[in-house]
């Protein structure tokens, strides 16, 4: 028996005696699905206040579905945050807080990962681009040649054919197949040339073409695309850097490395991978940090036109009423808060992220949702519309209610973890961070109140007493990934 007829088979013993949940009103008995996620994109959208930003298609979508303006991601940083989305599970060992989470951890939760619990319900399932986390899926040299990472999960998952000649230099691609060369390429740059020059546009392409043939099926299909920016670098053709003017790109309220015990971190995927080649730094040079500024804001909008492509030919091909519509962001990114430039942090603006469900009938499209969710909330929110049976406990909580009523209160607080053994829980008031030491009984602890200093700028956990506890007991209702692996804790 190979692989994915062994995972069929775990993933319907688990479905046996189930009851299928009746999908939603408006919906056919198996919509399809359309998954876009998006690598780094933080709130800075037009339809999410930011009246800088040029996101047409993505405010577009927004006006048309609902967006969650308060969603957290579970884990800063791509691999672990997408494991969790595709679990519908916190972590629950300290593998699953990495970019390796998928691959070192896929056979405890293979059977009942979206896509394979997808397939054992007739759906055709692919996955183009990045979505786990190597693009195509695949690990070993050059992130080309195995093992996949979810084995058995897909009946296609790829990278197109492009200028870049492997998944590693795609993902981190510069114009016209130049690969990233770690410590020497620049972290941005502006070709003057066509949307073809940078890789997003290639996946676009291939999701169109697939979309096509998939018009053509009566099979039911889950269809994820992974679209690569704003990743770092920042790389885009000109045209978006001109479509932007710097000067009304504001610099964050707090620029300001925080006080012991922190989330703070030396940015080391961006000083390490990246060089400016002038020597500078953009935590003293005020200009370097406006120029990156602008470049995240033009690769922004430049995902956003490949974003506009995708769902344009959706549209096109009449399959609107027949398709739920998933843009997802797998977590924040920091340009220069808390002098940090990156996610690897729970910080507010390492941990939410841009979430936007469109579907068939939607009541009240357009109106945002400000309730907490978190990204494993999507799987059962997707189980509930599709009428498939939940595989078995998972930590999310459906988004009907939100969808149904967008003033629908949140239900739970949103919870954070990070490989150093780092947690954070998030309510409507309050964001705490606790940091576990190593020798020591007691974690440090960062408080914010979120209500009246949403810049986190004050640690008032010495001031708060009962708010911390009253948090750490919820923070404890969760078991801790790291519990008995003190050898992960930060020094």
């Amino acid at each position: 028996m190979n692989f994915r007829s062994k995972m069929t088979t775990v993933a319907l013993a688990l479905f046996a005696g189930a009851t299928c949940p009746l999908p939603a009103a408006n919906l056919p008995a198996k919509p399809n699905v359309l998954f876009i996620a998006i690598d780094d994109l933080r709130s800075d959208l037009g339809a999410l206040g930011a009246t800088y930003a040029k996101t047409p298609n993505l405010d577009r979508l927004a006006a048309s579905g609902r967006l969650f303006t308060n969603h957290y991601a579970i884990v800063p940083t791509c691999g672990a945050s997408r494991c969790a989305l595709m679990r519908g599970q916190y972590p629950d060992q300290p593998a699953q807080t990495t970019n390796e989470a998928t691959l070192l951890t896929h056979e405890s939760w293979a059977a009942r990962s979206i896509p394979t619990w997808w397939h054992a319900h007739g759906y055709q399932t692919l996955a183009l681009g990045k979505i786990t986390h190597y693009p195509g899926n695949l690990t070993g040299k050059n992130w080309n040649e195995g093992p996949e990472e979810l084995p058995g999960a897909w009946d296609r998952t790829w990278i197109p054919k492009s200028p870049w000649k492997d998944a590693e230099s795609i993902m981190h691609g510069l114009a016209n197949g130049k690969p990233r060369v770690p410590g020497q390429s620049p972290p941005l740059e502006a070709f003057d040339g066509p949307d073809e020059a940078y890789p997003d546009y290639w996946v676009a392409s291939d999701a169109v073409n697939t979309l096509r043939d998939l018009a053509k099926s009566s099979k039911p299909w889950f269809f994820a695309v992974g679209l690569f920016k704003p990743h770092l670098p920042f790389a885009a053709p000109k045209k978006w850097f001109d479509l932007h003017d710097p000067d009304k790109i504001p610099a964050p309220a707090n620029t300001t490395r925080p006080p012991e015990p922190s989330s703070w971190h030396p940015s080391n995927e961006f000083r390490r991978n990246y060089r400016d080649g002038r020597g500078r730094d953009p935590d003293t040079d005020p200009a370097y940090a406006k120029e990156l500024r602008h470049a995240y804001a033009a690769a922004t909008s430049y995902v956003d036109a490949q974003v506009g492509r995708v769902l344009a030919e959706l549209h096109e091909l009449g399959l609107d009423d027949k398709t739920i519509v998933v843009v997802w962001s797998d977590h924040g990114f920091l340009l220069g808060e808390h002098a940090i430039w990156g996610k690897h942090t729970l910080y507010e603006n390492g941990l939410r992220s841009p979430m936007i469900i469109r579907l068939p009938g939607l009541a009240r499209p357009g109106e945002q949702s400000h309730a907490l969710v978190e990204a494993v909330d999507l799987y059962p929110t997707l189980l509930e519309l599709c009428g498939l049976p939940a595989p078995g406990k998972l930590d999310g909580r459906s988004l009907r209610p939100q969808l149904d009523n967008p003033a629908a209160p949140t239900t739970k607080p949103a919870r954070g973890f990070w490989s150093t053994g780092e947690r954070t829980i998030r309510t409507e008031r309050w964001r705490l961070i606790t940091h576990p030491k190593k020798d020591q009984p007691e974690p440090g602890i960062e408080l914010f109140d979120m209500v009246a200093d949403p810049h986190e700028t004050r640690n008032v956990a010495a001031a708060q007493p009962e708010a911390v506890k009253q948090l750490l007991e919820q923070l404890g209702q969760v078991p801790d990934p790291f519990a008995g692996s003190p050898g992960t804790r930060k020094p």
